[in-house]
């Protein structure tokens, strides 16, 4: 592999990269539209597209780093080195693509993972307004009980028993 193809395949490793975690950000946001709108259906419905959105980035990001480790092992560097740690490898002119490409994958990592985050919490509170409404249809149905660590645990009756 020589270095032009090298600086070459890595950059488009790294352009499939931004492409696949652009994709997982605007799902995510999709995700939280819906969780806004209260749109059970279409949350449960981008669940698997998220999954497997998920499973395609982690996929092109390993391919992306074996390009990168092959790359360093071909010029006789240790394979763990980062991508900027050989950038002088490649011919100056495509430092700032290069560069530029990595930056945008990290902002988009970052903006990914706030995003997920944000979500969670959606997600968590919607369940949590749920079983408050339940507890006060059936109070009955749901008891407090403390863990050994002293947290709130609160166990349900299944439907059926709490039907009588």
């Amino acid at each position: 592999m020589t270095v032009s193809t090298s600086w070459e395949f890595i950059t488009e490793c790294l352009r499939n990269e931004l492409q696949e975690y652009g994709a997982l950000l605007g799902l995510f946001e999709d995700q939280q539209a819906n969780l806004l709108r209260r749109d059970a259906d279409a949350v449960l419905a981008l669940a698997n597209s998220l999954e497997e959105q998920v499973r395609r980035a982690h996929d092109v990001r390993e391919h992306r780093e074996q390009a990168v480790r092959r790359f360093a092992s071909s010029i006789a560097e240790p394979k763990d080195s980062t991508l900027r740690q050989l950038i002088h490898h490649f011919p100056a002119e495509v430092h700032p693509l290069i560069i530029a490409l990595i930056d945008e994958i990290n902002h988009l990592i970052h903006r990914v993972r706030r995003g997920a985050r944000q979500n969670q919490v959606m997600l968590a509170r919607t369940v949590e307004a749920h079983e408050e409404v339940l507890r006060m249809l059936r109070p009955d149905s749901f008891t407090k009980t403390y863990s050994p660590s002293g947290a709130v645990a609160h166990a349900s009756s299944p439907a059926w028993q709490a039907a009588g």
